[in-house]
């Protein structure tokens, strides 16, 4: 029976049988003993996103007393759950992350960690702990950004939105001229987004974006 450890955009977590592609974990333990999710969906702020393998560590996924491994289908779904990347097994991309976040806000030097925690722990959640969005023109977003169209999650990728699944993206759906929409990624996250940095997604991003139809287009 599938674990209930994937984590969709909107950053609920449920069970599936699909692989998640990239890791991470929410600051600590969630699970009891018989690898269950508690009441907590977070143990602090440190919400990160890792690799799947990391200098030949293993371990059984939700080992009692052990941090709770979180499953991803890709970075750009865990960015927008409101995960940042890991500065121990991803530091190149942390660091260009925390860099880029620092100049976002006019700074010299490179954002903290915790600082980053704070600022997107106030972002990712409403006071009743349900996912915090904001409204934005869908064309003025960044590659990498995830939003919700038609009542679904979408990645915006290549100037084109495609259906998010467990599983992969879907076929390209058009964007009608000063199309809004409800971003799920947080509003910081997006900054650093347009600000250059690019997330790793899912193989079948770049083959979705190229498609209408069930047929291969020029982009």
């Amino acid at each position: 029976m599938a674990l209930q450890n994937r984590v969709t955009p909107e950053g609920d977590i449920v069970a599936t049988p699909a692989r998640g592609f990239m890791l991470g974990n929410r600051g600590g333990c969630i699970h009891d003993g018989a690898r269950r999710l508690t009441r907590r969906r977070w143990a602090s702020r440190q919400w990160i996103v890792c690799r799947l393998e990391f200098k030949g560590r293993h371990r059984q996924v939700m080992t009692p007393g052990r941090y709770t491994e979180l499953f991803f289908l890709d970075e750009a779904t865990a960015l927008a759950a409101g995960h940042r990347p890991c500065f121990e097994c991803r530091r190149e991309a942390a660091l260009q992350f925390a860099e880029l976040w620092g100049k976002c806000r006019g700074q010299t030097h490179r954002a903290a960690a915790t600082a980053m925690d704070q600022v997107l722990h106030a972002e990712r959640l409403r006071e009743d702990a349900g996912k915090q969005t904001f409204r934005s023109e869908i064309k003025g977003l960044p590659d990498g950004a995830m939003v919700c169209w038609d009542g679904e999650p979408h990645l915006v990728w290549a100037g084109r939105l495609l259906a998010w699944s467990f599983a992969g993206y879907g076929i390209r759906v058009p964007v009608p001229e000063r199309a809004r929409a409800e971003v799920l990624t947080p509003a910081a996250t997006c900054g650093v987004l347009l600000a250059g940095y690019r997330p790793s997604v899912h193989v079948s991003a770049n083959i979705a974006s190229h498609l209408v139809g069930g047929r291969r287009v020029l982009p």
